[in-house]
């Protein structure tokens, strides 16, 4: 087959970023009149993947904590994350670099859960050790969530809701938003949270589109929805898009939860995991070809399903019991389905291109990219050369040339 020469092209993204993180945290919590007294213990909830800084902006939170004279001490606040075990959940925020040596503070951890209120005629459920602190603080980032679209998705009141509560909680409340949607659910659980258990503050966390901490912003449980609303529009204004729309076939290197809770990015591909919620189709793709898993995912693949042609090294690192907990806790067991597998890169590219109707290969719309976190450097396949040369956010990198495959048929790796 004769394939698409791509070349490589740098895209331009808003960069605001936080310099100091640290600073700012200090900054953003002594803002806030938070009610945390000498000798009090706060429960810090901590564990959402693909964080840039966080064990830097957990450690600076703990640190404020300590100087207020208050107790900390971080516990894993991610549902049914590592297993849905303690031991597991441990070891996911081992993995972010939060670990008791370097956060200076206790961790603990624990999938018992005690019921603290009512909402939409389900019971509320909180992490037993989080219920038994005197305040609790959670830290996540406020970003474009990948199942739905609303005025408030993932951050602070995602982690209040199926964060804190594990896997009891995480599995009740994927089921309700099949009847009453996500922000729905997530709106009425959060403000019963808020409502009933000792919740100190949240600290959001905005990224720009490289990956960058760009805003740090603390709230006192008074102020946190009205707060996390506006933080999700600046999210979404600087976050990281493909640049054209339709594709034949996008070609991802790797997928992985440190680079998304679905694996690739819902709001990139324009595919969501949850069958049950509207979703904007943008961009439209025929295919999508992901050819390997990362090794921080630990086998899990959630989101796999999104894929269209895949290979067998991906699919050997499968761990389908992590992966189908994620998956059926989520609701969504098509996050689990294994894609067309081939023995190598190039022939699962190759059966892609085959299968886009009459373009011949050579001309299909074809983009590669590392993964859906990382947009700012991306190939496109010489047919958009017009196109590129027209946009002031895109540059040419690169001359075109032909796709590089390995003896055993494997792609070369973007900036290789």
């Amino acid at each position: 087959m004769a394939f698409p020469r791509m070349v490589r092209v740098r895209q331009s993204f808003p960069r605001p970023r936080v310099e100091d993180v640290p600073a700012a945290v200090r900054q953003a919590l002594s803002q806030i009149s938070l009610p945390v007294k000498a000798g009090d213990r706060v429960a810090v909830g901590a564990g959402s993947r693909g964080i840039a800084d966080i064990a830097t902006i957990v450690r600076a939170t703990v640190d404020h904590l300590k100087a207020l004279g208050a107790r900390p001490f971080v516990i894993p606040a991610m549902g049914s994350h590592g297993g849905a075990t303690p031991e597991g959940q441990l070891s996911v925020l081992a993995h972010y670099g939060i670990t008791e040596a370097a956060m200076g503070c206790p961790l603990r951890a624990t999938m018992e859960v005690v019921q603290v209120g009512e909402a939409l005629g389900l019971p509320v459920w909180l992490d037993r050790t989080a219920a038994e602190a005197d305040w609790i603080g959670v830290v996540n980032r406020v970003k474009p969530h990948t199942d739905f679209k609303g005025t408030i998705e993932s951050g602070c009141f995602k982690m209040l809701t199926i964060g804190l509560g594990k896997q009891k909680g995480a599995a009740q409340y994927h089921r309700a938003n099949v009847q009453h949607g996500y922000e729905t659910v997530i709106t009425a659980v959060g403000r019963e949270m808020l409502a009933r258990a000792r919740i100190a503050f949240g600290l959001g966390i905005v990224e720009n589109a490289y990956d960058e901490t760009a805003k740090v912003q603390a709230f006192t449980a008074a102020d946190l929805e009205a707060g996390e609303r506006a933080l999700l529009k600046d999210a979404r204004d600087w976050m990281m898009r493909l640049p054209f729309s339709p594709l034949d076939v996008l070609v991802v290197e790797e997928m992985g939860k440190n680079i998304s809770g679905a694996g690739m990015d819902s709001n990139v591909i324009g595919r969501p995991t949850n069958p049950h919620e509207p979703f904007p189709a943008d961009p439209k793709i025929l295919w999508i070809v992901v050819l390997d898993l990362t090794r921080e995912s630990y086998g899990n693949a959630m989101g796999i399903g999104n894929g269209d042609f895949t290979t067998r090294r991906l699919v050997e690192k499968i761990d389908m019991k992590a992966t189908l907990i994620n998956c059926l806790t989520a609701c969504a067991p098509n996050g689990a389905k294994i894609p067309a597998t081939f023995d190598s890169d190039r022939d699962a590219i190759e059966a892609a291109l085959d299968t886009i109707g009459l373009t011949p290969p050579e001309r299909a719309r074809v983009v590669r990219v590392k993964n859906t976190l990382t947009l700012g450097e991306i190939e496109v396949s010489e047919v958009f050369l017009p196109e590129v040369e027209k946009r002031e956010d895109l540059a040419l990198a690169g001359e075109p040339r032909p796709l590089r495959f390995d003896a055993a048929g494997t792609l070369v790796p973007l900036g290789h």
